[in-house]
Order: structure tokens, then sequence, then C-alpha cells
């Protein structure tokens, strides 16, 4: 995986020419200053669900994180959302067309990175779905109360 090559407005307009969709949070992500100061950067990504991190009756972000880091994997940088929905354009389709119902939705890919901050006003991160053959970039809410089921998935950076 390869980040940081593109500034801001190319990034944008690569996730518009390739027809990715982008919701309200992935808009206000994409405006952080995090976009602003990108170094490229390369490096390999792995997927597991919260179960794969033998936290098999789910738990919250903060537990899921540092359960993933305690095993070696390491959190993605913020930019890295965009980028991996560019080389994942070919994700497989959601069973479903619900786009938001207070957990991460069905076939979705949610990035593990840092959150922009410890309150609940900025969005956490971002996730990736096809819906309807549509690839989706999202940006998603999350308080610490909330369980990630053993199902749900994550992708991570490899050292």
């Amino acid at each position: 995986m390869r980040v940081g090559a593109l500034s801001r407005a190319q990034l944008v307009a690569a996730l518009e020419a390739a027809g990715v969709g982008l919701n309200a949070s992935a808009e206000l992500l994409l405006r952080h200053e995090a976009f602003d100061q990108q170094r490229v950067e390369a490096f390999e990504v792995v997927q597991r669900t919260v179960g794969q991190l033998g936290l098999t009756d789910g738990a919250p972000l903060s537990t899921v994180l540092a359960t993933a880091q305690a095993q070696g994997l390491s959190l993605c940088p913020l930019v890295t959302g965009p980028y991996l929905r560019l080389v994942m354009l070919d994700q497989q389709s959601a069973p479903d067309s619900v786009l938001s119902n207070g957990s991460a939705p069905s076939a979705s890919l949610t990035v593990a990175s840092l959150p922009l901050d410890h309150g609940d006003v900025l969005p956490k991160g971002f996730y990736l779905r096809v819906v309807d053959g549509r690839p989706w970039l999202r940006g998603y809410h999350a308080t610490d109360e909330h369980v990630w089921s053993p199902d749900d998935r994550l992708v991570f950076r490899v050292g």
C-alpha cells in the first residue's frame, strides 16, 4: 500500500473519477489538516476481524486497537482510507443497501487509525463498502461504549 503521493485535490479528483461515493463524515475527514501534511509512505496492510484478534465477545474500539497493537499490528495513518478505497474498487458488494445503522455495516472494512480526537464531534475514521455496485468511502462516528462485533473487519498496518 502506498499513501501520500497525491495532493488533497488530486486525491478527491481520483475518488470522483473512480465513482466513489462519500458521506458527509468522509468529506469532513478529507478536509482535515492530515491531508495537507501527507508524506509518501509504503507499507503492507492486513485484514482482521475483531474475533480473529481474540475478542470473541466483541469489544469497544479502544480495546480492539490496543489488542491489535499488542499483537504487533499498527494503526494506519488517517490518509490510508482514500488510497485503500482506490486500490480496492473490486471489493465485494454488500448483501444489503443499509448505509447507516449504528454499527459497522455488513461487508464493510474499517481502516484502523488513531481517532482525531477523544470526543464524539469528529468522525473516528474511514470505512470502505460497496453498495449496489458503487464503491463508498465513508466516515464513521463511534463512542467507546459501542461494542464492535466479533465479525467486524478492520485493516491494520503490518509492522
